[in-house]
């Protein structure tokens, strides 16, 4: 017996052939893409135009149609109505359904609203972001395939919901399109450019200018906007005209600046690679008086550019006492580059500022403003009046106390000077 009881204990159930089911509510039925259509389209048509209704019906559906497997069938339906052919068009062999992007009323209410029922669906069902992206993707390669109605929807429902990535990737692909076949030759811009007028105008009401800048410096594409033109019309030019005249003028203004900024930047480094070369100042006079046209530059923000590239130029010591020394002596050299962007009073101001806010921000140099400024103005790179304005009311505050005191003893003098100046001039007369 007790062999036997031995031989039972030793004996243990086996699994083979046995199944564990899911519980009811986390199945997913699976079709196939013409099924599932047929399913979302058989759900739309019972909701009729409610758009309320609608989201309500997809996100009910999504806990039993596999979403993740059919994300590029479902947003086709959405948008277009059905499951869409290469190059746009609807296949002629499946359902269809009204309820869609492309069938409704081209109104701005409208198309938020449908905007509405997309941001509910992806919000509810977080991995359809990325289906969103891949739809918008696609889409934009079929845009010569749609009409200019269901151009104007489809931009106006992107703009209500970019996001700064999927900004990217839909100027990315606008720019591919207006590279490429998206041109009409008649020299009419292409479709891209207008798609492109219709998603900012969304995108900016939705927002604001400066949200749209932000999401675009963020993902690298705020100084690449006008590849949206064809290489031969990129210019800042033709940009600001093209969108001012459609009503996008805080866009033209925004793509300006940009480009000035640019043009700011690539001055500073190049003028900075001349200077460490040692090119002759006629040559980088040159150069940068040509910058400043080609790129509508100011006298007065290029001579805070060659300031700050002059004084980027050297390593500068570190012992107050022997800083000035240097500054004069380097300041000197290039006394005729800075001569020669002082021809406007409001030059000379700017010029003043800039010495004022770099002797405050490098502590070495606070004793070195009034010997700085005293050179300037024997090497004529400063005069009178500008330096008598800016001790009177045009000073910053950064260490305005410790600057003015220093300057005291020369501005008595330059008043005198310019007293007795007067005073001879109506002697003479």
């Amino acid at each position: 017996r007790v062999s036997f009881m031995n031989n039972q204990k030793q004996q243990k159930p086996t699994l083979s052939g046995q199944r564990f089911k899911t519980r009811k509510r986390d199945e997913k039925e699976r079709f196939e893409p013409a099924q599932f259509q047929d399913c979302i389209i058989q759900g739309l048509s019972e909701t009729g135009t409610d758009l309320e209704a609608v989201a309500k019906f997809l996100d009910a559906s999504g806990a039993k149609l596999d979403y993740r497997r059919y994300a590029e069938t479902l947003f086709d339906i959405l948008v277009a109505g059905g499951m869409l052919a290469p190059g746009g068009t609807l296949a002629d062999d499946m359902m269809r359904t009204d309820v869609c992007v492309f069938a409704a009323q081209e109104d701005l209410e409208t198309m938020q609203a449908f905007a509405q029922v997309f941001n509910k669906l992806i919000r509810r069902y977080k991995y359809l972001e990325k289906g969103f992206e891949d739809e918008v993707k696609k889409l934009l390669l079929f845009l010569k395939g749609f009409s200019e109605s269901e151009r104007n929807k489809l931009a106006i429902v992107c703009g209500e919901r970019l996001s700064p990535e999927l900004a990217k990737m839909t100027v990315k692909e606008m720019q591919g399109s207006a590279q490429e076949a998206f041109l009409v030759p008649s020299g009419k811009e292409g479709v891209s450019a207008a798609f492109a007028v219709k998603l900012f105008k969304s995108w900016i009401n939705e927002k604001d200018i400066n949200a749209v800048a932000v999401s675009l410096r963020k993902v690298n594409m705020d100084n690449r906007l006008m590849e949206l033109f064809p290489a031969n019309k990129q210019s800042v030019e033709h940009f600001s005209k093209y969108f001012t005249e459609a009503g996008l003028k805080e866009l033209s203004e925004y793509v300006r600046n940009q480009q000035s900024i640019g043009a700011r930047k690539e001055l500073q480094k190049e003028l900075q690679e001349q200077m460490s070369r040692g090119d002759p100042f006629k040559d980088i006079i040159l150069y940068v008086k040509e910058e400043m046209k080609k790129n509508n530059i100011s006298e007065q923000t290029v001579i805070a550019i060659i300031w700050s590239s002059v004084m980027s130029t050297v390593e500068w010591n570190k012992k107050e006492e022997l800083v000035a020394e240097q500054a004069i002596k380097h300041l000197k050299q290039y006394s005729p580059l800075l001569a020669a962007f002082t021809t406007q009073g409001q030059s000379e101001l700017t010029l003043l500022l800039k010495i004022q806010e770099y002797c405050y921000d490098n502590i070495h140099f606070m004793k070195a403003f009034q010997k700085i400024v005293v050179l300037f103005y024997k090497a004529e790179v400063l005069s009178e009046e500008p330096i008598l304005k800016w001790y009177k009311d045009a000073h910053l505050a950064k260490g305005k106390s410790v600057f003015l005191e220093q300057m005291k003893k020369f501005v008595e003098w330059l008043k005198n000077a310019e007293e007795e100046s007067e005073s001879d001039a109506e002697e003479g007369d």
